[in-house]
């Protein structure tokens, strides 16, 4: 209170009229100061300021970091009606309100249309005449300016007036310096409960997509339209992977060319900002119209450059603040640092699974298959020894069921044994790979069924996704179907309901089906990916006696 103290002394020994108005000025000061959220602030101040100088409208101007134009204009007095007939905000690069950003100091107008610095008002904007401009500092630094037009009554404003609003734009300024420190502490808090949140939900081991979880949480601390992941492609340039978005079709598998500056400042560790994506020379992919500031961040660790997170806002919004840009750079250093170690975590656990495989192999082919072969031996001897002829057509048959059991107990074990490096590249074998993955946890084989050459048709992007898919949807049924049998089918031949071919992805099982109130993360994973290739994802009832059980189908253009 002490700057406003200094500041009422100038009351003393001016008008009784002026003198009579203390009481409602000390009113308003308090009420002014009152709350520590920002925009609350600013609406109060803005209110307070025209009921004390009896003015019909009132409105506060904050400069924007460039200090040549306004970030953020709140008014009052303008009703919502009227604010859409106007138009966009003024920015403050022209007329009076840029004047005032320039040379800002008190300013009482008669009739500010006459004034040569005037730029005039847009169609549907309320007449304006009287006018009372006074700066608003925020520890000593021009934080803004406060207007004030329209004297009720049809008078000017006075020099009572201007005495007093200088003194309530004295307390402003304390109140949004108070605002602003509470705004950015809870914001740096919020960044870094964001950091632990993502950093421990990664390292728990039950993230299926860990670049998905760290776009979403990008978006929500950045507010932004968008939280997105790039990778580097083949080519050298950079491709979004993971995408978080209200609408993210179109945007899954956008490239960035090698030779694009942005790739070059990427790859190279360096952040890049964009004021606008839609206008900026260096954006040259074809979503870059979609949105407007935009901050792309290397995911860095060490001397390791993994990749690049991108946040950007819609066109028209707000740029990101200094404060923004620092806490979202730390937020993308602690979100590589938790994929690093996610991915060691989950080559450890792998390991294990590998090192578990190759011993169900060698069980499989030193005790199973040994075993059953001795027990088609046996059979075969009986055969020869039995005079019924029904006995033997019947023991026969044992024997041929048999020999198809140690052919697939043998293919099994081929893919028990069978590295990540040994697989071809063809969408059938990645599928069974898959498949034979899952029968670890799952302690049984799942069948596949394919329908059309889904290695010819089926292009590398959908592919990559429906992999991603089926892992997703194999996952929560080990994890929570309790499923005796699964059937996975994979068709290229379906008719997708805009009329392109597509391929289907479908994985049914005869387990407990989801429950109520369960979690959806995982089926949610699967709706986001077919929906930013243009597809689909649904669930419906299983295999099991009477409809029990879940069969996902998932489907995306070829």
């Amino acid at each position: 209170m002490a700057a406003a103290t200094e500041a009422t002394r100038s009351l003393h020994g001016l008008s009784s009229e002026l003198t009579s108005r203390i009481p409602q000025l000390l009113e308003a000061m308090r009420t002014v100061g009152a709350g520590l959220d920002l925009h609350i602030t600013l609406d109060r101040i803005v209110e307070t300021a025209a009921e004390l100088a009896d003015a019909r409208y009132a409105a506060i101007g904050i400069i924007d970091e460039a200090r040549e134009g306004l970030s953020d204009f709140v008014t009052y007095g303008v009703t919502a009606q009227q604010h859409r007939q106007i138009g966009a905000l003024p920015d403050g690069h022209k007329g009076l309100l840029g004047a005032l950003i320039h040379d800002p100091k008190p300013l009482r107008l008669a009739d500010l249309t006459q004034d040569p610095r005037s730029a005039g008002f847009p169609p549907e904007h309320p007449p304006m005449r009287t006018f009372l401009g006074v700066p608003v500092r925020v520890q000593g630094e021009i934080f803004g300016n406060l207007y004030l037009t329209e004297k009720r009554g049809g008078g000017q404003f006075s020099e009572e007036d201007l005495h007093m609003v200088r003194v309530l734009a004295t307390e402003a300024g304390i109140a949004i310096g108070n605002a602003r420190m509470h705004a950015a502490t809870r914001q740096r808090e919020r960044w870094i409960e964001g950091s632990v949140a993502l950093t421990t939900e990664l390292l728990a081991g039950n993230v299926d997509d860990a670049l998905t979880v760290v776009a979403e949480q990008a978006r929500r601390l950045a507010e932004s339209a968008a939280g997105i992941v790039l990778l580097p492609d083949d080519e050298g340039g950079l491709e979004i992977v993971a995408v978080s978005a209200d609408d993210p079709v179109g945007i899954m598998g956008t490239q960035i060319p090698p030779d694009s500056p942005v790739a070059e400042q990427l790859l190279a560790g360096e952040a890049v900002f964009v004021d606008d994506s839609a206008t900026d020379p260096r954006m040259v992919t074809a979503i870059a119209p979609r949105f407007g500031p935009s901050m792309m961040l290397p995911l860095r660790s060490g001397d390791r450059v993994l990749g690049t997170l991108a946040t950007p806002r819609h066109r028209g919004a707000r740029p990101f603040t200094a404060a923004e840009r620092t806490l979202a750079t730390q937020f993308a250093a602690q979100a590589a640092l938790a994929l690093v170690l996610a991915e060691a975590q989950r080559d450890r656990e792998r390991l294990a699974v590998f090192e578990d495989r190759d011993r169900i192999a060698r069980d499989l082919h030193d005790l199973v298959i040994q075993r059953l072969f001795a027990t088609g031996m046996m059979l075969e001897s009986a055969q020869r020894r039995s005079v019924v002829p029904e006995v033997q057509r019947g023991v026969g048959k044992a024997v041929d069921e048999l020999d198809v059991t140690i052919q697939e107990i043998r293919t099994a074990i081929f893919a028990l044994q069978q590295g990540p490096a040994e697989a071809p590249s063809g969408l059938r074998t990645r599928v069974l790979r898959e498949i034979g993955t899952a029968a670890v946890p799952l302690g049984f084989q799942p069948s596949a069924n394919f329908i059309g050459p889904v290695d010819s048709r089926v292009g590398e992007r959908t592919g990559k996704n429906l992999i991603a898919a089926l892992r997703e949807a194999l996952s929560n049924a080990y994890r929570h179907a309790q499923a005796s049998r699964i059937e996975v089918v994979v068709d290229s031949t379906i008719t997708l309901p805009d009329g392109s071919e597509g391929v289907r992805l479908t994985v049914a099982d005869d387990g407990i089906g989801i429950p109520a109130g369960g979690r959806r993360s995982g089926l949610r994973n699967l709706a986001r990916r077919a929906e930013a290739l243009g597809g689909s994802s649904a669930y419906g009832p299983g295999l099991g006696e009477g409809g029990t059980g879940t069969r996902v189908t998932w489907e995306a253009p070829l």
